[in-house]
């Protein structure tokens, strides 16, 4: 999704990476997080920016806020990964309480080790995760992520970009889907959404 001055436009399907049809477009996904018509969110195996297995559960007894992008991402996810820093710093020592996960639509290229030189420009506490393309295409579907690969045109042979949806989910402590924040959304409205979930304990 591409923001123009405020406003959400919606990129154009696209072919997905091979055998990975994506199985919702844009709108669809909107629809579903907009009016909780599915569940959002789920267990998932992947590898961080470390080389460390993670699942799921690692992050239990935190909020976590999880966002889908990709490291040559030219604007959108630097911009709100930069909104998401931003906000840790604000809850000061509640950052702690926080988890914030990077998962990438592109294991093609992003790494372990492409990921641990790119979260370190965002944040201390950003975790960067990556795995095979099953395992990023199970977590997507979970969290109703629309990605897809776009080629370029011919004279960049080799070189392709990924459509994708860019929301920063927000979850409670014991992984639930709580909400989300469009893409464009202000380190201080995202503090002003979370500040009051931290004095929730998990149930």
């Amino acid at each position: 999704m591409i923001r123009r001055a405020g406003i959400l436009l919606w990129l154009m399907l696209a072919p997905a990476f091979a055998g990975e049809a994506p199985t919702r477009s844009p709108a669809e996904v909107m629809d579903i997080l907009m009016w909780n018509r599915e569940p959002v969110g789920g267990p998932f195996e992947l590898t961080d920016h470390t080389g460390k297995p993670r699942t799921n559960s690692d992050f239990r007894g935190k909020l976590m806020l999880v966002y889908f992008g990709f490291t040559y991402c030219p604007d959108v996810c630097p911009t709100d990964l930069q909104a998401i820093g931003l906000a840790l710093d604000k809850l000061g020592t509640a950052a702690d309480s926080v988890q914030p996960l990077f998962i990438t639509v592109d294991p093609e290229r992003d790494t372990a080790a492409h990921l641990a030189e790119y979260v370190a420009m965002f944040h201390p506490r950003l975790i960067g995760l990556t795995g095979s393309a099953e395992a990023i295409r199970k977590a997507a579907d979970a969290y109703k992520v629309y990605y897809a690969k776009v080629d370029t045109p011919k004279d960049t042979v080799g070189y392709y970009t990924v459509d994708h949806t860019a929301y920063i989910y927000l979850m409670d402590r014991e992984g639930n889907y709580l909400g989300f924040f469009p893409p464009g959304t202000s380190a201080d409205r995202m503090v002003e959404i979370i500040r009051p979930r931290l004095g929730e304990t998990a149930r």
